[in-house]
């Protein structure tokens, strides 16, 4: 592979957006069936690179040769008809359209008369799911979907291109461990067949698994390569950052008080099920005050619909079991009526669902405290920006001014303004879905910190996460949910990330030896 002709060749890559140098001479070769890993924090360059190779931005210096010949794209269509097809880390799904709509999105099937030929749209699309191990009705509305399931489709839909070069951006920010492998069967059959890779992604763990190659970049530089399946994240993470990155998983873990949050035997019976969701169906599970308490799950398993319910954002329906704030029970009419109890929550989707991208820094700050910074409804200039400075130093966002969109801000700084909003309503307890996914080493870390120093305040976190290692190093136990019930729950001092996937997949230990509770215990919820 080392000796082979390059696929793709990309030379001296130089993008500016105003004043910022995106990409700053930048080289990158792709070789034919070989995996190449572009890692580097949030603006370091990957994406823009990228969008440079995918025909979505135009107007750089620097050249592309495909199959030794020089190419210029003026559209991304261009680029497809060259054989390179990407997926993108943001999803770009149509939400009203069905699934086989999304994948043959302005390049329809036709039938010998020119009409939309649906029957055989869906065929071809149930055989492009399969290939990527999820099976789904080719009709149903993207937008039924959750994000694990619809980041498949488009994985799918970047496999219909039949492409020479796939770029694939976070492709498994929004999978559980068994989609991940599942994409790695799909990546080694690409690879077999001839097709080139760029692989970009902040899980250290995946990239000695499936890649041959690494380029570095920071700042809009190429600083490094390696042999990506020699590589360790600590030397991954010096280059990213220049600096060494210390226990990248780890919370601080301080003292943890009584019981904060007691669920017992919970439920939701919808009104109106939605196809797609696993909603609560008997739940256990306890959060003391300064605790992080993880929760474990493999896609569908009910873990973002347990925390939905809780802050009120839930499918409507009846409620069983029991769900105690302080020792009262609480059930949360909405959002606002949530954060009046003390309840805050980072949702999965920070561009969907936690922030309005169009809107500034500030704004995106205040918008849970308005009522806080006002008299008789008029909110005071001065104290919302007093909050919005104090926060953002607080979480140490990196930006221009507060006055900025926020759709500016690298992906790991969008997700401290989240963080800053839900921390300004002063929470008893924080809800976390995958608040780590689309961040980068240095991000992470921050993130973790800020962990450690929340619970550190006595707020308890629930804290639902795709990645094993990251439950098992920030978290004080984990309670693992499957079907949208609790199975399991473990102390992470005493219990490994196998332990947590086979309990999650409902298996046993690798020995035989019985049911996967590790040393921890089996829960009620199991039992219904």
């Amino acid at each position: 592979m080392g000796t082979a002709a390059p696929l793709v060749e990309m030379t001296g890559i130089t993008k500016r957006y105003g004043g910022v140098l995106a990409c700053d001479g930048v080289d990158l070769t792709v070789r034919a069936g070989e995996v190449h890993a572009l890692l580097g924090e949030n603006g370091a360059g990957k994406s823009t690179l990228m969008r440079v190779l995918s025909g979505d931005v135009t107007d750089h210096a620097g050249t592309i040769s495909i199959e030794g010949r020089r190419v210029e794209f003026g559209k991304p269509a261009d680029a497809q008809q060259a054989g390179i097809a990407m997926i993108h880390q943001e999803l770009d799904l149509v939400p009203a359209l069905s699934v086989a709509e999304n994948l043959y999105l302005g390049r329809e099937l036709r039938t010998r008369f020119g009409a939309v030929d649906r029957r055989r749209m869906a065929d071809r699309t149930r055989e492009l799911l399969r290939r990527t191990g999820i099976a789904l009705d080719p009709a149903r509305p993207v937008g039924d979907l959750r994000v694990g399931e619809q980041q498949l489709v488009t994985i799918a839909r970047a496999l219909s291109l039949d492409a020479k070069v796939l770029i694939m951006d976070e492709p498994t920010s929004a999978l559980s461990s068994t989609e991940v492998q599942r994409l790695f069967a799909v990546i080694a059959e690409l690879r077999r067949g001839g097709t080139g890779i760029v692989y970009i992604s902040h899980r250290m763990d995946e990239i000695g698994q499936v890649a041959d190659r690494a380029t570095v970049l920071r700042n809009g530089r190429k600083v490094a390569e390696f042999d990506a399946r020699r590589l360790t994240a600590e030397q991954a993470a010096e280059a990213m950052v220049g600096r060494s990155v210390q226990t990248l998983f780890r919370a601080e873990r301080g003292a943890v008080g009584d019981e904060l949050l007691t669920v017992s035997g919970f439920a939701v019976r919808p009104r109106r099920p939605r196809v797609g969701r696993r909603e609560p169906d008997g739940i256990d599970l306890v959060v003391r005050r300064g605790e992080i308490v993880g929760l474990c799950g493999l896609l569908g398993s009910g873990r973002t619909e347990l925390l939905e319910s809780l802050f009120g954002a839930g499918t409507p329906g009846t409620w069983e079991g029991e769900v105690r704030l302080d020792g009262r029970p609480v059930r949360p009419r909405g959002p606002r009526h949530a954060l009046r109890e003390g309840i805050a929550f980072v949702p999965e989707d920070r561009r969907g669902s936690g922030l309005v991208l169009g809107h500034s820094v500030l704004a995106n700050t205040v918008l849970s405290v308005l009522d806080r910074l006002g008299v008789a409804g008029f909110v005071r200039r001065g104290k919302e920006i007093s909050a919005t400075e104090r926060s953002v130093t607080q979480l140490r966002v990196k930006l221009g001014r507060i006055a900025d969109p926020v759709g500016t801000l690298s992906g790991g700084n969008q997700q401290k303004v989240v963080f800053g909003r839900m921390l300004l309503t002063e929470p008893r307890l924080l809800l976390l879905d995958d608040p780590t996914r689309g961040v980068d080493i240095g991000a992470k870390s921050e993130i973790y910190q800020l962990l450690g120093e929340i619970a550190g305040r006595g707020i308890g976190v629930l804290l639902a996460s795709s990645e094993l290692p990251e439950l098992v190093g920030v978290c004080h136990r984990v309670v693992v949910l499957r079907a949208g019930r609790s199975v399991a729950e473990f102390d992470t001092a005493e219990v490994g990330e196998a332990e947590l996937l086979a309990a999650a997949m409902g298996e046993r230990v690798a020995d035989g030896s019985g049911p996967v509770v590790g040393t921890g215990r089996q829960t009620g919820g199991g039992s219904r």
